[in-house]
């Protein structure tokens, strides 16, 4: 006995791709709705005081601050070259790259140093049984509960000379007169790591939190040994929470503007102290905002270098 087959008619087929369509549309309307709030809010804050900024890197500076409505790139060529004020020539600067170089050194080295501290703390809580890690994750929020310049304060008053370590190490016998901690890089990579370390901590806890810890008793029983379990285990579950932990360290490191201003007592510049000294006492708003935005723009090239480097090492492991 054959079963017959109906095929819909040309009419029936038109309306049901119409309504699919209409659906679609809609679809798309409450999706662009909800969307709305958001996109808004970027660009308001976001995108309208880019805007703003890179009009102004193409101008002139105003005497008394401000801004001048005369287009020029000098801003940027003032960021590699300095202008002779007598015949007009110029003359390579390497004073800004250095500050630069500096603030990408201690942003990075801060992003290293937090992540091998933040490590072992976020295993270490994930390892505990779960009614135990709120207390554990409270621990470690708690103090930055406080201001952040009252935090950086606190650590001028503990690495001064006659901060805390020194006269620990002193009461000691460890050494005879107080080391110069205070206005050195060391003083500001400190706060720099104090300041940060829990954007390390908690994504690598949030990648942990579901590790099924079953899987290292696993890896030992096929005779892996630890380095291999935390190479071939750990590490690839992790990696999310590790690279969105580097990510929230060094973008922020970057344009740190207390801690360096507080331990490094105005002589280690670093960007963030770069770009407010030509909006404050220099006067010079053009050079201020194309240096934020040639930060943005090594931020950006950075982050997109990692993440196809990162796209094509897993393409490869796959």
């Amino acid at each position: 006995m054959s079963s017959a087959v109906h095929i819909p008619s040309t009419d029936a087929a038109t309306s049901l791709r119409a309504a699919q369509a209409a659906r679609a549309r809609q679809a798309r309307r409450t999706r662009l709705f909800l969307l709305a709030p958001a996109l808004g809010v970027i660009g308001v804050f976001g995108l309208f005081p880019l805007s703003i900024a890179l009009v102004y890197s193409f101008l002139e500076p105003g005497t008394y601050g401000g801004v001048e409505w005369v287009f020029s790139y000098d801003a940027y060529v003032q960021f590699l070259f300095e202008r002779d004020i007598f015949d007009d020539t110029l003359a390579f600067n390497s004073a800004y790259l250095q500050i630069f170089g500096r603030s990408f050194g201690l942003a990075v080295t801060t992003m290293i140093g937090t992540l091998i501290l933040g490590f072992p703390v976020a295993y270490f809580i994930a390892a505990r049984p779960p009614e135990q890690r709120n207390f554990w994750l409270f621990a470690i929020t708690l103090p930055f509960w406080t201001n952040l310049l009252i935090r950086t304060y606190s650590m001028l008053l503990i690495v001064r000379d006659e901060g805390f370590v020194n006269l620990m190490l002193m009461k000691i016998g460890f050494i005879d007169k107080p080391l110069e901690m205070l206005y050195t890089d060391g003083a500001v990579l400190a706060g720099l790591i104090y300041s940060y370390l829990p954007f390390m901590i908690l994504p690598i806890y949030a990648s942990l939190e579901k590790f099924d810890f079953s899987l290292l008793e696993a890896g030992h029983d096929l005779y892996a040994s630890r380095t291999q379990v935390f190479r071939h285990i750990i590490v690839p579950i992790t990696r999310p929470g590790i690279i969105a932990g580097c990510v929230l360290v060094l973008i922020p490191a970057l344009g740190a503007y207390i801690t360096p201003e507080l331990l490094g007592g105005g002589k280690k510049l670093m960007i963030g102290n770069l770009i407010a000294l030509q909006f404050g006492s220099g006067r010079n708003w053009p050079f201020g905002a194309a240096a934020a935005l040639i930060l943005m723009a090594v931020v950006l090239i950075a982050l997109l270098i990692s993440l196809r480097a990162g796209s094509s090492k897993e393409g490869g492991h796959d």
